[in-house]
């Protein structure tokens, strides 16, 4: 089973994005920063997707840490999601996706699924 770090500053948030990738068929490990995120990636193996709001409080915003985890973990694969920032395929990093707040929860289950598939 493929493992999901979710990384969500929003308690309630980030409990409903794990729950969307549970529904997906993959196992998620929660973070509420960046800084947590690296902690858990450093340590891990085991990631094959980032999903990420870009909204943060922290040392980095989801967007800095998307574009970090792609130079340093390329294999990883990233979804931006958020609610007030709009981003280009320009903005983001490549082969990544993006998805505005609120989303369909199939939409979003899809999404996980094909970016996964296509490891």
């Amino acid at each position: 089973m493929s493992t999901v770090l979710v990384v969500e500053d929003d308690e309630v948030l980030r409990m409903c994005a794990a729950e969307v990738v549970a529904d997906a068929g993959f196992s998620p490990v929660e973070a509420a920063n960046a800084d947590e995120a690296f902690a858990i990636l450093e340590s891990r193996s085991d990631i094959a997707l980032l999903l990420t709001d870009i909204q943060m409080p922290g040392s980095m915003d989801g967007l800095d840490l998307a574009r970090t985890v792609h130079d340093r973990w390329p294999a990883i694969k990233i979804i931006l999601v958020s609610g007030r920032v709009e981003l280009s395929e320009r903005e983001r990093p490549i082969n990544s996706r993006f998805f505005q707040k609120p989303f369909a929860m199939k939409q979003m289950i899809e999404g996980l699924q094909e970016m996964i598939s296509s490891q």
